[in-house]
């Protein structure tokens, strides 16, 4: 690093623009050059980061050498020269730490579930693919076979009597069918939930169910809806069936400890990728929780900041009163602080089940004849659609079948002849199957996308011959067709049903290379270019952020992702392979690896602490609240 230092603040157009509005007259009523400069606003010190190359994704300016920044913004994009002559007399200095390195803009998590993460990433993970986190790698699954012995020995590590045992990532549609029966050969003493690789269903033994006191007329006391979707005879309850048992068998799942240490370790996950800014579409809706959850996120050393939505879905569950759903709604902003915040304005829904548990609902059947789930009613689903609507709020809607899809945009189209909004941006969330007319409806009613392209990576062989047939499931997240047609769209990786990796997704994009090697679809492959708009500034679009995040241009968050390799250069099929150094956040340089932390720590002390406490100063993480909540709050994936 070098340092360069500038004299005569007043001869640069940066010192001079620091002079506010009521101190440019009072210039004009003084004559005493001592009280001229008692006015001047102190001038920051600037810092200039120089890269082997810049990808700004700014039009006007698509790369460069250098960016300044002062404080939390970027100031000045360009060639070194361009931007030293541009800050004139503004000292500064020059961090030539990332010359060998390429710059991007910082990328953003558009869709992610911090709990989930942390409970399913905490859990004994037996998926059907290979986890690889900051505490080692996880191997995935080959058969039931496999899945039996390994959970047979996760058992038999157990020591403390009536510990359960939680594994996540099991797949009926890769393995066959799971029962209460199967878990019951493992340990009809020690409590097993096996939570589904959708985590949209689970699997319990009779040790389980006992804990949680699920018994039959705990059952029958569920709603009609739930009873549907739920099997005490075989341990299995699924989307609002699982709803329904979670507050039974919660303590079960996660305990305060768990959370915490799994909110940790998906913290540091999400940071070794690159992540600058994320969002949770729909948060569990119980304070204790979100306690529970601030006390990691919302901390000061946080390498990035989290937004979260309002659940929809359970606000108008709970309230009758349109008007009190829009109050309760917005009267959460006093949940978060320091690095958390309630997305504004910004609601989630349901249409229909999952893609990995293969419950969404489809136009043509299934090729078992299985049938599809709703996540809402379609009363409920209209009225939570209307009220945020004319509250003006922007609406993501969680749907994954064609079925699914033809109802929201049913509803969107009803809306919006009913009240015409403009710029509404409702966003299409998954878009696993679809059908290119419906591709022309989204265009033409002003709806965007935020695709998980992982979906053909590791489902479209599978499902080719189980539930879909091949044309549905290589067919899936349509981004070809969605660029095509003018669309917007983001990625997002829905963590954990897809890695919280956007150079993955970016790779998943631009290659649509399945688990078996061939390429599914290739005409609904994007260029490297759209899918980095993807998780940045298309992902900030999304979240009404695009004038905050999302491109490396004079105004913005300095928010930047570092890396080894240039993803619009390297061969498309090493994009997933590029190195992730660390980010620059709000002009934090934040390190991935150990050996560069403590000297960025150093470095950017001068950046001053962040708040970090709850303002009330109530205590962050209350333990008895939050196990309390645990056993009895509706906490479901959103």
């Amino acid at each position: 690093m070098r340092t360069l230092n500038r004299r005569n603040l007043l001869k640069g157009s940066v010192a001079a623009a620091c002079l506010t509005v009521p101190a440019v007259r009072a210039v004009g009523q003084t004559n005493s050059l001592s009280e001229i400069g008692k006015l001047l606003a102190p001038v920051p010190r600037a810092r200039i980061f120089t890269a082997r190359d810049i990808v700004t994704l700014d039009p006007s300016q698509p790369s460069a050498e250098a960016i300044a920044v002062v404080g939390t913004q970027i100031l000045a994009v360009g060639a070194l020269s361009e931007v030293q002559e541009m800050l004139g007399d503004q000292p500064f200095d020059v961090d030539e730490r990332f010359a060998d390195k390429v710059i991007v803009p910082g990328f953003i998590s558009q869709h992610d579930h911090p709990v989930l993460a942390a409970l399913s990433m905490s859990s004994e993970i037996l998926s059907i693919e290979e986890w690889a986190l900051p505490t080692g790698t996880v191997p995935a699954v080959t058969d039931k076979a496999d899945f039996m012995k390994r959970l047979t020995a996760a058992v038999e590590a157990r020591t403390t009597p009536g510990e359960p045992v939680v594994t996540w990532g099991y797949h009926p549609a890769f393995y066959g069918p799971l029962t209460r029966a199967d878990l019951d050969g493992i340990s009809t003493e020690r409590p097993i939930l096996v939570w589904g690789r959708s985590c949209h269903e689970m699997i319990l033994n009779s040790a389980a169910l006992t804990a949680g006191g699920v018994t039959q007329a705990a059952v029958e006391a569920f709603d009609a809806a739930s009873q549907k979707q739920a099997n005490l005879a075989e341990g299995h309850f699924w989307e609002q069936g699982l709803f329904a048992v979670l507050p039974h068998i919660a303590s079960l799942v996660a305990t305060p400890e768990q959370l915490r240490a799994g909110l940790e370790l998906s913290r540091d996950f999400m940071h070794s990728k690159g992540i600058t800014f994320g969002n949770e579409p729909g948060g569990i809706l119980a304070k204790p929780v979100q306690d529970g959850v601030n006390a990691v996120f919302s901390s000061a050393d946080m390498p990035f900041r989290w937004s979260f939505m309002v659940d929809a879905k359970s606000m108008v569950a709970s309230y009758a009163d349109d008007g009190e759903v829009i109050a309760r709604s917005e009267a959460l902003q006093s949940w978060y602080y320091g690095m958390t915040s309630l997305a504004p304005r910004q609601a989630k829904l349901f249409s229909d089940g999952a893609i990995y548990s293969q419950l969404m609902q489809v136009r043509a059947p299934y090729l078992d004849d299985h049938h599809g789930e709703w996540m809402m009613e379609k009363e409920l689903f209209e009225r939570a659609f209307r009220v945020y609507w004319d509250a003006g709020y922007q609406l993501h809607i969680h749907v994954n079948g064609d079925a699914g899809l033809d109802r929201v945009l049913e509803t969107l189209e009803t809306n919006m002849r009913r009240n015409p909004r403009f710029d509404h941006r409702t966003v299409i969330v998954h878009f696993a199957v679809s059908a290119f007319d419906q591709v022309e409806r989204i265009k033409a009613l002003g709806a965007i996308v935020s695709g998980n392209p992982y979906y053909v990576t590791a489902l479209a062989d599978q499902y080719s011959e189980v539930g879909l047939g091949a044309e549905r499931a290589d067919s899936m997240v349509r981004l070809g067709d969605l660029s095509r047609a003018g669309v917007r769209w983001s990625l997002h990786s829905d963590m954990p049903m897809a890695p919280a990796d956007p150079l993955f997704l970016m790779w998943c994009a631009v290659n649509r290379v399945t688990t078996s090697g061939r390429v599914a679809a290739p005409e609904q492959a994007v260029s490297a270019e759209d899918a980095l708009r993807g998780v940045t500034i298309e992902a900030a679009y999304s979240l009404q952020m695009e004038e905050e995040i999302g491109s490396l241009v004079r105004g913005k968050r300095a928010n930047m992702t570092i890396l080894a390799e240039n993803p619009l250069e390297v061969d498309p099929m090493a994009i997933r392979e590029i190195e992730v150094w660390g980010t620059v956040m709000e002009g934090r340089v934040l390190p991935v690896r150990s050996s560069d932390r403590a000297a960025a720590t150093q470095q950017d002390a001068s950046a001053g602490p962040r708040e970090a406490v709850s303002p009330n100063g109530a205590p962050a993480f209350d333990k008895a609240a939050l196990e309390h909540a645990l056993k009895v709050t509706h906490a479901h994936h959103l």
